[in-house]
């Protein structure tokens, strides 16, 4: 059995619904889909929690009225025959009276996720009913029936294992299941999502749980590239990468996939497949334990940094200097991306700033303390490149005069990684890809 995992855009207009469909059952295997909302869903989900946190009910209803009104240009466009019609019609009419009664109640942090739940519920009953339509046997399984987080938000596979396989033991003859990625249940039973990764981490979770053959994670791009085709002119797909190196690019800012999605499906040994529902024939990108050669394979870029400098000549050779440093971090909750040390200044940087004042304040205790913001991390990401010959001065021969704030190298052998001001971001990424690729 395989999990193919769809995201919003794969989903976002009627015909690419009916090309998933094509796909899904392209194959003799079993399947389990796993889907996202519908492309701009989740957004528009949000701002109608936010406006109603804010007690804007009259905005939330205006914003109500104009997603319905967006799925019923796509249900119209998608489903023909009448009692088809007339099943889809009470899907919507039941999910948008559901939200409409909202804004008579009470808001809350659980009706807010309850909300934000809708999307992924009315994408997978929508193509429930549109394989109905079509008579092709299929399975829908909630995943609020196996889908769940403990009390630290961490997903609790043990029961996710055992619950989703004994869903499927009642359907053991079928081959086609359908399911939501995103939403579960929370220690307190209530509706919650997985945040870090979203459908992502669902379908690598649930490829873990089965002990699936592959988890294909189908987007609207031919795999990871080997930089940001949003900025640089000429990219390459990535053939193959270790879950290492996958990791890394995805915590560095390679946006397609997010760093903890990956992980289930690597401590299970499964293998992932990035894939483009535009171009099914397009390769893409295999991850597996093994990476298919030693070498730079790709460049990426992580926003919104910000440099800390902490200098003290009187405290830095000190015991316990550096374990002081770091508890302030711990206990705001903020991770450290990079760290550099001299004999005088250690310097480290965050990608978030919600506890930042406070942070600062403690740090000033130990000495002069300096913020850099608006830095960009780019980091050059590939199998063994810091056992790599000549990688180095390859790399800081391509950035030419660019100004380098930080440099870390060692602390994996798969990855290198700069901090520059976020002005030479651009400037950067095409010198690299010219400098370590060979494309302009």
């Amino acid at each position: 059995m395989k999990v193919m995992k769809f995201g919003g855009t794969s989903l976002g207009q009627p015909e690419r619904m009916k090309e998933v469909t094509k796909l899904v059952t392209a194959g003799n295997e079993p399947v389990i889909v796993v889907l996202s909302a519908l492309s701009g869903t989740t957004n528009a989900l949000v701002e109608i929690g936010n406006e109603l946190a804010n007690g804007h009910r009259e905005n939330a209803k205006k914003l109500i009225a104009a997603l319905e009104e967006k799925y019923q240009v796509f249900i119209n466009s998608l489903i023909e025959k009448p009692e088809s019609v007339q099943k889809v019609q009470n899907l919507v009419a039941e999910h948008f009276e559901f939200l409409n009664i909202i804004l008579k109640i009470s808001f809350s942090e659980a009706l807010f996720k309850d909300i934000v739940a809708q999307g992924e519920l009315l994408s997978t009953r929508l193509f429930s009913i549109y394989l109905e339509e079509q008579k092709i046997d299929h399975v829908l399984i909630p995943a609020l029936e196996f889908m769940s987080i403990d009390q630290n938000n961490e997903p609790q596979i043990g029961s996710i294992k055992i619950k989703l396989n004994q869903l499927l033991q009642k359907h053991k003859h079928q081959k086609l299941f359908i399911t939501q990625g995103y939403i579960c249940r929370n220690s307190k039973g209530e509706v919650d999502n997985l945040k870090r990764g979203g459908s992502d981490y669902s379908a690598s979770l649930i490829a873990a749980s089965i002990n699936a053959s592959v988890c294909e994670i189908w987007t609207d791009i031919d795999g990871m590239h080997n930089n940001d085709p949003r900025i640089v002119n000429k990219t390459i797909p990535v053939e193959q990468l270790s879950f290492n190196e996958a990791a890394e690019l995805a915590y560095f800012g390679a946006k397609i996939l997010h760093p903890a999605s990956i992980w289930p499906a690597q401590q299970y040994n499964i293998p992932v497949k990035l894939l483009n529902t535009m171009r099914p024939s397009a390769k893409g990108t295999l991850i597996t334990e093994q990476a298919a050669s030693v070498g730079v394979k790709a460049v990426a870029a992580k926003d919104g940094i910000i440099a800390i400098k902490i200098k003290s000549s009187r405290m830095l050779l000190a015991y316990g200097f550096l374990r002081k440093i770091f508890e302030i971090f711990e206990k705001y909750h903020t991770s450290i991306d990079m760290i550099t040390t001299s004999e005088v200044a250690v310097s480290v940087t965050i990608d978030e700033e919600n506890n930042l004042p406070q942070i600062l304040k403690e740090l000033e205790t130990f000495g002069n303390v300096e913020v850099d913001k608006n830095q960009v991390i780019i980091s050059v990401v590939g199998n063994e490149i810091s056992h790599t010959p000549n990688i180095v001065k390859k790399l800081f021969d391509s950035i030419g005069n660019i100004p380098v704030r930080m440099v870390s190298y060692g602390g994996s052998k798969h990855n290198i990684s700069l901090l520059v001001p976020a002005e030479y971001k651009t400037k950067i990424l095409k010198q690299l890809n010219k400098g370590m690729f060979g494309l302009e």
